[in-house]
């Protein structure tokens, strides 16, 4: 038997013996990080090591420092679980070891981001012609989106930023609701816009953008290069912004809409839950995560644009050792990374996996129990301060002190773990349902587990 068979074959096994025990553990566990530092090592080591004593002083040591956030009962943040096939794809990947820049590198990896791209665009509801750059999450396909957004709207202006940067540009705008996510933000101050630029806009009682003030917000400004930012999933609420509405008004003012869609993008995948997002298809770029909704393995999101070759345009470079670098890839020329590892088989094999009623009934399943989760604590007492839409339940206990005292006490429980938020000047817990493996009995375990911190406290 060859070594790396026995040395992959045991990391795979500690990888399962983990994932089978996901749905008994407690979801996270009291650690001391200078403990755990400690335990991970003070110097490196002078003399080498033999892999196999690696990976397993690797397991031990981090043991006691996982926690499940791949479990059933993690709650805390919109990032799912895995898919069994997803994570076995991922294994895969990384014993292949593909570089996804370009077809010459994996011609393998091309196909199936050719295929599970246009799988992805159908069951969300994007245009076919769209392109699709497989980036590692939200934020890169949000700064993929607004790289593009800028490139094209100070070229309608005249104006080369690709060359002649933004210093003596025409001043952009960007148009965006008061309840916008961070990562917007971060992007902007990535790529030299500033947070400056932005024109707040209000947002309804559920956080969804005002389209009568995003109408207001446009009219009064004085036009030029313009770029509307909408929101499919509130990061609170579950909301999604009238995108029919608001798109149509944003293109009459000549602005290139971009959607962040982290999240939300996911309810076109569901007939029960596609009018949250009728309109979709209007935008000019779109924001997605695979390891929220689709139940992939991290650092997988997607980056889409109604317009290929300008995204191309904007985002690729060229050099001569670059092999097939003359031609649009759809590859790297898609993505700010060029040694990218090709994350696309695990998302192929989940979409594989679930088919389009899987996907279907994985957000709809999640949406049923985020429901759940609110009849059931309305019914112990909690204010429910959302209306459950999507799969995001503010929860709230009246007191902010006392809401934040639940907060510790349940994330100190085990029985589940999920965050705080504060929302409209109160605070909440705030319960998100995005795991593929979650069944009704982890709810019901879950808000008792809740109920009874707040008795206690």
């Amino acid at each position: 038997m060859h070594e790396e068979h026995s040395l992959f074959t045991r990391a795979a096994e500690l990888a399962a013996e983990y994932v089978a025990g996901l749905g008994d553990r407690p979801v996270a566990q009291l650690v001391d990080l200078a403990v755990l530092r400690q335990a991970f090592g003070e110097e490196l080591p002078r003399e080498p090591s033999p892999p196999e004593a690696v990976i397993e002083e690797l397991a031990r040591i981090a043991e006691e420092g996982l926690v499940a956030t791949a479990g059933p009962r993690f709650f805390g943040l919109v990032i799912g679980g895995a898919l069994r096939s997803a994570v076995a794809a991922d294994f895969l990947a990384a014993g292949w070891d593909q570089n996804s820049f370009n077809p010459a590198l994996s011609p393998a990896a091309a196909a199936a981001e050719d295929v599970a791209g246009r799988w992805l665009r159908d069951l969300l509801g994007i245009p076919a012609t769209a392109s699709t750059g497989f980036v590692t999450g939200g934020q890169a396909a949000n700064t993929v989106g607004l790289a593009v957004a800028r490139h094209h709207v100070l070229a309608q202006a005249g104006w080369d930023v690709e060359r002649d940067g933004l210093a003596g540009a025409p001043a952009l705008r960007v148009v965006a609701s008061a309840e916008r996510h961070a990562t917007i933000d971060r992007s902007l101050r990535l790529l030299g816009i500033g947070t400056r630029a932005i024109e707040a806009v209000a947002a309804g009682p559920q956080g969804a953008i005002d389209v009568e003030d995003l109408a207001r917000v446009l009219a009064a400004g004085e036009g030029g290069p313009t770029i509307v930012c909408l929101q499919a999933g509130n990061v609170n609420t579950g909301a999604c912004d009238d995108l029919r509405a608001a798109c149509t008004l944003a293109k009459g003012h000549g602005a290139w809409v971009h959607i962040d869609g982290a999240f939300g993008l996911w309810a076109g995948a569901n007939p029960a839950t596609a009018a949250l997002v009728d309109g979709l298809e209007l935008a000019d770029s779109w924001a997605c995560d695979g390891h929220k909704w689709l139940n992939v393995p991290y650092d997988s999101g997607f980056a889409f644009c109604a317009h290929p070759a300008l995204h191309a345009e904007t985002i690729a470079y060229r050099a001569p050792y670059l092999a097939g670098s003359a031609e649009l890839s759809r590859m790297g020329d898609l993505t700010l990374e060029a040694s990218r590892r090709a994350r696309v088989f695990a998302v192929w094999a989940a979409l594989r996996e679930l088919g389009r009623d899987g996907v279907a009934d994985l957000v709809d399943r999640c949406c049923r129990f985020a429901r759940l989760f609110a009849t059931i604590l309305a019914e112990g007492g909690a204010e429910i301060a959302n209306d459950v839409v999507l799969n995001q339940v503010l929860v709230g206990f009246g007191d902010d002190d006392r809401t934040d005292a639940i907060i510790d006490a349940v994330q100190r429980d085990g029985t589940c773990w999920l965050g705080g938020t504060t929302w409209r000047g109160s605070r909440y817990l705030r319960i998100s349902v995005s795991n593929w493996s979650t069944t009704e009995s982890d709810v019901e375990r879950s808000a008792a587990a809740i109920l009874r911190a707040a008795a206690a406290h």
